[in-house]
């Protein structure tokens, strides 16, 4: 028979999949608030999402959610109040208010396997080959930041381009492409979220493409000056959004397991903060 589960146990399936210990140093993973003790406090609704934004706490109130799942943390830097005339502060408010947790999964997700560039390589139809850079303390080599990928069949850049404008979560920002339009792309390393730090690694790794976000101008301009790499540079919250239906799905297959009367849900609403593009005129 099945029940629902207590945030205590949901919580901690949560850290079996990406255990906190695995996360930067500098980053803000965990339970942000919740009241996770309490054997009284259970979980029937578990909501999916990138940024934990007031759209998204609203959201999460109307839907009747028991716990929010963010991949991008609340208090990265920390803070000394949570006061509700700042929009942090309203988040908690209106989390703990009508008694939903909040749950933060962010660089200990990026190298999880399977990870946040394991999504973002799915959702573009690409075959993972293995890490772009491989965590040392996995023996079995396939947990790491980014993926490098196969192809199949090769598309010109410009067509891998177009590819990945339709199948992410549509932004402003599109998708932009450096390099020749009609070089073909049959390796292609991808890294969910800013990954214009790991321009070194893309080259070792001799791959025809490299699709991030937020690459600015200087770093992407030496990488070209470098090699014929390819870059495709798309919004960072499209990046990472494929996470959290693959998140859901892990979630899913666990209460699947215990025979927890648990539904997971994903959020689409788009959180990029741009939300107004002009194209150059010709």
């Amino acid at each position: 028979m099945s029940e629902t589960p207590t945030l205590r146990e949901v919580i901690d399936a949560l850290d079996a999949l990406w255990p906190r210990a695995r996360a930067e140093a500098w980053d803000a993973v965990g339970t942000v608030c919740g009241d996770v003790p309490n054997p009284r406090a259970r979980v029937g609704r578990v909501l999916f999402a990138v940024d934990p934004v007031q759209e998204i706490a609203d959201e999460a109130v109307a839907l009747g959610a028991d716990l929010l799942v963010t991949h991008h943390p609340l208090y990265l830097r920390g803070t000394t109040s949570v006061a509700a005339d700042t929009f942090k502060g309203r988040v908690v408010h209106t989390l703990i208010k009508h008694d939903i947790a909040l749950h933060v999964a962010h660089t200990n997700a990026d190298t999880a396997d399977p990870g946040v560039s394991d999504a973002l390589a799915g959702a573009l139809g690409l075959r993972v080959l293995g890490p772009l850079v491989p965590d040392a303390g996995d023996p079995a080599g396939r947990r790491g930041l980014g993926r490098i990928c196969a192809l199949d069949p090769p598309l010109t850049l410009a067509e891998f381009a177009e590819r990945a404008a339709a199948r992410l979560p549509t932004t402003a920002q599109g998708v932009r492409a450096a390099g020749d339009p009609d070089q073909r792309i049959g390796t292609v390393a991808v890294c969910g979220g800013s990954g214009d730090s790991l321009f070194a690694d893309v080259r070792a790794a001799g791959v025809d493409a490299y699709l991030t976000a937020d690459l600015r101008h200087h770093p992407a301009s030496e990488a070209r000056e470098h090699s014929p790499l390819a870059l495709v540079d798309a919004a960072h919250y499209a990046t990472e959004w494929p996470w959290c239906e693959q998140a859901a799905a892990q979630l899913d297959a666990v209460a699947e397991r215990h025979g927890w009367e648990l539904r997971t849900h994903v959020s689409r609403a788009v959180t990029d903060p741009w939300t107004a593009h002009a194209p150059a005129a010709p």
